[in-house]
C-alpha cells in the first residue's frame, strides 16, 4: 500500500504546480482599475461637450435660450439666500468668494491626510487631479476663445467654460477617494457626490455657468482622475471596496433630490429641471468614476471558492 500511495502525492504537487503559474493571469483589481482607456474617453467627452456647445451656432442658441427664461439674475433660485450673492449671506463652498479658502482647505486636507496614512504615492496622485483640474481649467478658460456665432448680448460672451466652481466639488471628492481608508471610501464619495450636484445645480439655474460649463468641469475632472491611477503603480492603484448594496441606490436618488432642489427656480420650471438633469448627470458620473466603477470590478474579480 505504501509504495502505491507514495506516487499519488507527487501527482497532487504536480497537479497544485499547474495551478499556480495561472494565478497571475486572472484579472486583479489593480489591473482593472489601471487601463488608459477611461482618461481617453472622459478627455474626449470634454472636448465634445466644448465644440458642440461652444463651436455650433445651435449649440450657442440652445443654451443662450436658457438665460432668456424667467429673469436674468439668480434672484428666483430657491438656493439664492445660500449662494453668497445676497448681501450678508454666507455661501455655500464654493460658491462666490469662499471658492479659494474651499480649494485651500481641501489641498489641506489631502497632505494632512497622506501624511497621516503615510499613503505618500496615493497623496501625490489626489494633489495631481486637484491641482491639474483647477489649473487647467484656468488655461482652457484662457486660451479657448468662446466665438460669438449667433450674435449674442455682450452679456452672454463671457468665456466660462469649464466651470471652476463645479470642478472644485469634483476635483476634491475624486481626490479624496485616493487617499482616504478603503473602508470609508464608498461614503466620503457618496458625500462628495451629494456636495457636487448641489453646486453644479445652483451654478447653472443661478446664470453664472451654462449647463455645458459644468458638464465640461465634472468630465475634465474624471478624465484628471484617471490619468492620475492610470500613472499611479499596481500596488499603489485603488483597489476595489466592498461597500453596501443599496449604497448607489441613496446616494443617486438622494443626488436627484438635492439636484432638483438647487436647481429650483420661481420663474421657469425648463430651466430648474435642465439645471437639474446636468447636475445629476455629474453626479452619477463621479459616482461611477469613484464608486461605481470600482464595485463593477469588486464583482467580477471576486475570487470564487
Amino acid at each position: 500500500m505504501t509504495q502505491h500511495d507514495s506516487p499519488s502525492l507527487p501527482a497532487h504537487r504536480a497537479g497544485a504546480s499547474k495551478q499556480a503559474p495561472e494565478a497571475p493571469d486572472d484579472p486583479s483589481p489593480s489591473r482593472r482599475t489601471r487601463p488608459w482607456m477611461p482618461a481617453l474617453l472622459y478627455t474626449l467627452g470634454f472636448l465634445t461637450v466644448y465644440l458642440l456647445a461652444v463651436c455650433t451656432p445651435w449649440g450657442q442658441r440652445a443654451e443662450n435660450a436658457l438665460f432668456g427664461l424667467g429673469k436674468q439674475g439668480g434672484e428666483e433660485a430657491w438656493i439664492y439666500p445660500l449662494s453668497g450673492a445676497a448681501y450678508g449671506s454666507t455661501p455655500l463652498p464654493p460658491l462666490e468668494l469662499s471658492a479659494k479658502p474651499t480649494l485651500v482647505a481641501g489641498l489641506t486636507f489631502i497632505v494632512v491626510l497622506t501624511l497621516v496614512r503615510r499613503c505618500w504615492r496615493q497623496g501625490l496622485a489626489a494633489l495631481g487631479v486637484v491641482i491639474l483640474t483647477t489649473g487647467g481649467k484656468e488655461v482652457f478658460k484662457s486660451n479657448m476663445p468662446r466665438p460669438d456665432l449667433v450674435g449674442a448680448p455682450e452679456n452672454l460672451l463671457d468665456q466660462g467654460f469649464p466651470s471652476g466652481h463645479t470642478a472644485i466639488p469634483a476635483a476634491l471628492t475624486l481626490a479624496a477617494v485616493l487617499v482616504v481608508s478603503p473602508r470609508i471610501r464608498p461614503y466620503v464619495a457618496s458625500a462628495g457626490v451629494l456636495w457636487l450636484a448641489c453646486i453644479a445645480a445652483a451654478s447653472a439655474t443661478m446664470g453664472g455657468h451654462r449647463p455645458s460649463e459644468v458638464l465640461g468641469a465634472t468630465l475634465f475632472a474624471c478624465a484628471c482622475y484617471g490619468l492620475a491611477t492610470w500613472l499611479l503603480p499596481p500596488a499603489a492603484a485603488p483597489g476595489t471596496t466592498a461597500s453596501p448594496r443599496a449604497l448607489p441606490v441613496i446616494t443617486l436618488t438622494l443626488a436627484l433630490a438635492v439636484a432638483l432642489v438647487s436647481g429650483a427656480r420661481n420663474d421657469t420650471l425648463t430651466r430648474s429641471l435642465v439645471s437639474a438633469a446636468t447636475a445629476f448627470t455629474c453626479a452619477a458620473l463621479v459616482w461611477y468614476v469613484a464608486a461605481g466603477r470600482a464595485a463593477h470590478t469588486a464583482r467580477h474579480t471576486r475570487p470564487t471558492g
